[in-house]
């Protein structure tokens, strides 16, 4: 096996163009809708959404304010009970006191085996500052719990959802940038009770790599993919459940210094979404899914936002996506509407056969 997986991870990734959404791959798009309509916005701005399945419900959050980073920016959160979605709710903000408040960042939705559905978030006056915090719910997000800050050095999930394993354990795929663009992975055995980090996977010069997302291919073996400054998405493997890691690696998927997300499907295989254009600070359009069985080789299927007109380009942003895999076998992804609303697409992955 470490004989196969040494051999694995030294093949060049490929990456195919995509069929457009229109082709055959349309029947696999069940839902296409906002979670609130821009006229409905209750924030001049939006960013950074989460989904996770709870119970029958769906839920899903996202930071809203007047802009990114200003002191009114909290978490919002809005619930699907198989009809619609809620009207969005400020669930939680950043008031410490009377006289302060910073802004809130990056909700990380997810729900735990045996366990209440948890909402990661970050507090802080930026990146390089911020502290992460966690309330949770045991009624599917109805209602919330006193949010606690979590111990100094663990952030939690920065981006992108955890995996909890076999064991129950929680894997949180985080990074950090006050020295720095640097990825950990933080683990914690009890819900958040107690916590240890692997500390820093890659030395932020070489690969400037932060918001990773964990797959699973069974047997101990995980891959987390990264954003990166390098105008590539960034990885590494383990062998053990992720207490160890490979060196950081280029992919040969595209990355315009935006956020991703991917999922390990039941049938084994992974979905990406991304935006697949290159440069720090490229384009955040178009965004697409691709597919992979192995995590190698990686096939663009379509996308989900297309570029339309290049003229445009700068002035469109199809970003931050987050995909779950929910109990059904349904596939959900929320992403960044232009920071206007929250776009949420379901996907039939028995309809997905690339090649």
């Amino acid at each position: 096996m470490i004989a196969l997986l040494l051999l694995a991870c030294g093949q060049q990734q490929q990456h195919t163009t995509p069929d457009p959404i229109s082709s055959s791959f349309r029947p696999a798009v069940l839902v296409e809708e906002f979670i609130y309509e821009v006229e409905d916005a209750k924030t001049p701005q939006c960013h950074a959404s989460t989904i996770a399945a709870s119970g029958e419900w769906l839920v899903a959050a996202w930071f809203g304010g007047t802009a990114e980073k200003n002191k009114d920016v909290g978490i919002w959160l809005s619930r699907h009970d198989g009809q619609r979605w809620s009207e969005p709710v400020e669930v939680v903000n950043g008031v410490q006191d009377e006289q302060l408040r910073y802004p809130c960042w990056n909700p990380v939705l997810f729900q735990a085996r045996k366990g209440p559905l948890m909402l990661f978030y970050k507090v802080g006056p930026n990146p390089r500052e911020w502290w992460g915090m966690l309330t949770t719910s045991a009624d599917q997000g109805a209602s919330w719990s006193e949010p606690v800050r979590l111990p100094e050095g663990i952030y939690g999930p920065i981006k992108n959802k955890p995996i909890q394993l076999a064991s129950g354990e929680l894997l949180c795929p985080t990074s950090t940038e006050h020295d720095g663009w640097k990825v950990q992975i933080e683990r914690t055995p009890d819900l958040g009770k107690s916590w240890s980090s692997t500390g820093d996977l890659n030395d932020g010069k070489t690969f400037a790599a932060i918001q990773p997302t964990i797959l699973n291919h069974g047997h101990g073996v995980l891959q987390i993919l990264c954003r990166t400054r390098q105008g590539v998405i960034s990885q590494c493997w383990s062998e053990d459940n992720g207490h160890s890691w490979s060196a950081m690696t280029a992919t040969d998927l595209p990355n315009p210094n935006s956020g991703i997300d991917a999922v390990s499907l039941k049938d084994g295989r992974h979905l990406l979404v991304y935006n697949p254009t290159g440069g720090d600070w490229g384009h955040r359009v178009p965004l697409s899914v691709a597919i992979s069985s192995d995590g190698h080789t990686w096939t663009r299927l379509f996308d989900l936002e297309p570029l339309l007109d290049p003229e445009t380009a700068e002035e469109e942003e199809y970003s931050y996506p987050s995909i779950i895999q929910a109990p059904d076998g349904k596939v959900h992804i929320v992403y960044t509407w232009n920071r206007q609303t929250v776009k949420h697409v379901v996907l039939d992955p028995t309809r997905i056969q690339e090649g």
